[in-house]
């Protein structure tokens, strides 16, 4: 049976039970919410602070809406900062070259 199917009927199956909807949907707050504190917190180190940052919230879109437009919105914002990026080495190189 493939993943995504065992995932939706798991989190059917909670969502039937108000109390246990309730825990899961605060256990995936509490642990999406501090992996975001903690990349934030890790940014200005060297290593990938940014992508827990965003890992946490893509933790947080998979119950929340408002969680799942922000990070939306920050993938789209990382995808165009790397392509930014790449474009500019790619000019420095360009340049060297002539």
């Amino acid at each position: 049976m493939p993943v995504r199917t065992v995932a939706h009927s798991a989190r059917d199956l909670i969502g039937r039970n108000r109390t246990v909807d309730r825990v899961y949907r605060t256990s995936v707050g509490v642990i999406g919410g501090g992996t975001v504190v903690l990349g934030i917190v890790l940014i200005p180190l060297p290593g990938p602070g940014a992508l827990i940052s965003l890992g946490g919230l893509a933790l947080l879109g998979t119950e929340f809406d408002g969680a799942k437009k922000v990070s939306r919105r920050a993938n789209d914002l990382a995808r165009r900062g790397a392509s930014k990026v790449s474009q500019l080495r790619q000019d420095r190189r360009d340049a060297r070259q002539d």
